[in-house]
């Protein structure tokens, strides 16, 4: 960065740096070894602060909005920054065409449908796909995923995909308080992620769990990857006071 921009985006840094730290104390409480993926979700980030970030070595951008990480992926290439690209919201058929030359993992499989779909998109790109099927670990009604009696069933169809990888799972789970509140969710997913790793012979599965709020817990429960936002582009008052992850 600049000096300008380090000025400017310095809160970014410190924020980052703080992330990180307590991302490597929840491993060390947990026992972990295995490294967690830090995914900086940019949805309410302007572009600046993401070009801030992503010049201070975060590796892994994810997106809500399929139009939005097909831009900011061109915007990110343009500044000489070529991040890995994650597709974390909820996707429709429709918008597949827009991510399937540059996305490198969905997040948020959790239909027929849209494995159908992603399945043309890869095929006539003669490319693969890395998908995680979507988990409602909380079975809420107005959220998408797979209800957890169904997810190895589903994941078996996945797998049936010639241009699809199965690489795990993701989940939301539902909006609390305390972050301590998340552990049902998120131990019920990694059982269901073990357990689906080990019928379809997943090497070292992704489990996608954990926002600004919850992502330590998630980690002492197992998640391999952690999805932040807030706590990365807010500045201080505003992480204090907003619960948006």
């Amino acid at each position: 960065m600049t000096a300008e921009q380090t000025e400017a985006f310095g809160y970014i840094k410190e924020n980052l740096t703080d992330v990180r730290r307590r991302i490597a104390e929840a491993k060390k409480r947990a026992g972990r070894s295995r490294q967690i993926t830090l995914v900086a979700v940019t949805k309410s980030a302007s572009d600046e602060e993401l070009l801030a970030l992503c010049a201070l070595g975060v590796a892994d951008v994810g997106e809500n909005r399929p139009q939005a990480l097909a831009r900011r992926g061109q915007l990110l290439g343009a500044a000489g920054y070529f991040p890995r690209l994650h597709e974390i919201g909820n996707l429709q058929e429709n918008k597949v065409r827009a991510i399937a030359d540059n996305v490198f993992l969905i997040h948020s499989l959790d239909r027929v449908a849209l494995a159908e779909e992603i399945e043309k998109q890869a095929a006539k790109r003669d490319k693969t796909i890395s998908v995680l099927v979507e988990i409602n670990s909380a079975r809420e009604a107005q959220k998408g995923g797979v209800l957890p009696e169904d997810a190895l069933d589903f994941c078996e169809r996945v797998t049936g995909f010639p241009h699809l990888r199965l690489c795990g799972m993701m989940t939301m789970g539902p909006v609390l308080s305390d972050p301590e509140a998340y552990r049902p969710y998120f131990s019920l997913t990694k059982k269901l992620c073990d357990e689906a790793a080990r019928r379809f012979c997943i090497s070292s599965p992704v489990l996608s769990m954990g926002m600004s709020d919850s992502f330590e817990v998630a980690i002492e429960e197992g998640a391999t990857l952690v999805r932040i936002g807030r706590r990365l582009f807010g500045k201080p008052a505003q992480i204090s006071e907003s619960n948006i992850s």
